[in-house]
């Protein structure tokens, strides 16, 4: 079955690369080669988690998102502003300044996507008790890709309800369209997004659904901005600011946060937050080594949204004042019914397909000879996972090998038994670890 191929916002920079292989190594679904001295992304393996810009030393790795004039294109222009963005500042710098510096900016409006949390819990629970448990969460993109990437077998446990920032996207849409009179096409949503994933699932969501976002705009690029203006008003002390509140509740603040979900469940759950600990549960549940859990909250980002890949603040202390913020808000806050009524309509979202399969080949049947072709190759190979070839681990390049983007004597052990055999000469094997490391690795300097 052909498959479209997954958006990913991250992009190598080949000019900055040195092919250190840092990336290749801490990649959750092996989607990162080393060819000719540079690192290459696999599009459909990426799952945009950001791994690999925190450990790229020479910051090769750069995340596309749209380019902020794109809000001018619109009459209403609305942010969709997660809470985490309020807990990179200081406790000098307000709610309503913040607020007020976005509108001189230009926005017509912000809110947060958290409005539709209240509604989006109760939801949740009614569908924990209706599906196949442990009901995975799908509030991380990163996680859902990974699920259809390395775990297909779990796709079915994902939760198929569209998450906060899609659901405030709708409403919104709804609203300025009542009571403003205003044309769809004149309305803009843009989501400023604390990590790579979400830019993903804004322009290739998962379920077969568009999403109702218009523009996504990166959360450094946004704080700095902020930032910067808000010295200014304290400098000047400002006091005449705006004091239109946003509309939020203690638990909707701390949904971005690990245990945001979890702790508003009526059933039996775990918060896990960490990619490596996201894939130990996964590889349990897989194993069937989870029971009497009912739902699984999974972030790949330590300290969940606060610790996102474009947070510019330590997430310790971004996650601890969004929890100190959240006491001096209402238990609750519901949107009016009739808005309610209108996202249970849509929160629904189609079947999330795996995706492992394509590794090899779109045709199922074609997939499966590969498969078994690639299962000898890595027992043929000395199977220490050293990454000289190139690829991160033996299973990696005997995948690479059947689908000819690698031949088996990439392997140093293969090319030492090659030339002991006399197969293959120095020049041959120098050869091919310049075609991996690039011909300048192999000049004495």
């Amino acid at each position: 079955m052909e498959q479209k191929t997954i958006y990913h916002a991250l992009n190598i920079m080949p000019e900055l690369c040195n092919g250190c292989s840092h990336c290749m190594k801490v990649c959750p679904t092996q989607a990162i080669r080393v060819r000719n001295g540079k690192a290459l992304m696999h599009p459909d393996w990426c799952i945009d988690c950001g791994e690999c810009i925190r450990v790229c030393p020479t910051h090769a790795i750069k995340i596309a998102a749209d380019d902020f004039q794109r809000i001018f294109d619109y009459e209403y222009r609305l942010l969709v502003l997660p809470s985490v963005f309020f807990g990179q500042f200081s406790n000098y710098i307000s709610l309503e300044m913040i607020n007020s510096i976005l509108k001189e900016m230009g926005f017509t409006a912000v809110h947060v996507p958290e409005e539709s949390v209240d509604f989006l819990l109760e939801t949740m629970n009614h569908y924990i008790e209706e599906n196949q448990r442990p009901v995975i969460s799908s509030f991380c993109p990163a996680v859902i890709r990974l699920i259809q990437v390395r775990f297909p077998s779990l796709v079915n446990n994902v939760m198929r309800l569209k998450q906060p920032m899609e659901l405030t996207a709708h409403h919104l849409r709804k609203v300025y369209s009542e009571k403003h009179k205003a044309d769809m096409a004149k309305i803009g949503i843009f989501y400023v997004t604390p990590c790579a994933a979400k830019i993903a699932s804004v322009k290739s969501p998962v379920g077969d659904y568009i999403s109702p976002i218009d523009g996504v705009i990166n959360m450094d690029y946004l704080y700095n901005r902020v930032q910067k203006e808000s010295v200014k008003k304290l400098a000047e002390n400002v006091a005449d600011l705006p004091q239109e509140r946003i509309q939020l509740s203690g638990k909707a603040i701390k949904y971005t946060l690990t245990g945001g979900e979890k702790d508003n469940m009526w059933q039996t759950g775990l918060a896990v937050d960490g990619l490596q600990n996201v894939i130990d549960i996964l590889e349990r549940l897989e194993n069937g080594e989870i029971e009497g859990v009912d739902y699984l909250e999974l972030r790949t980002c330590d300290e969940s949204c606060a610790g996102g890949i474009l947070t510019p603040n330590n997430r310790f202390f971004a996650a601890e004042r969004l929890r100190r913020m959240a006491k001096k808000l209402p238990e609750e806050c519901w949107m009016p019914k009739k808005y309610t009524d209108y996202l249970a309509s849509i929160v629904n979202v189609g079947q999330i397909e795996p995706r492992s399969i394509v590794r090899f080949h779109p045709e199922t049947k074609e997939a499966l000879k590969m498969m078994e072709k690639a299962q000898e190759i890595k027992e043929s190979l000395i199977g220490i996972d050293c990454g000289a070839c190139g690829s991160p681990s033996c299973e990696a390049l005997a995948e690479d090998v059947v689908c000819g983007k690698a031949t088996i004597e990439a392997c140093l052990f293969q090319r030492i038994k090659s030339g002991k055999a006399g197969s293959l000469s120095m020049e041959q094997a120098v050869g091919i670890m310049e075609e991996i490391w690039g011909a300048d690795k192999f000049v004495d300097k």
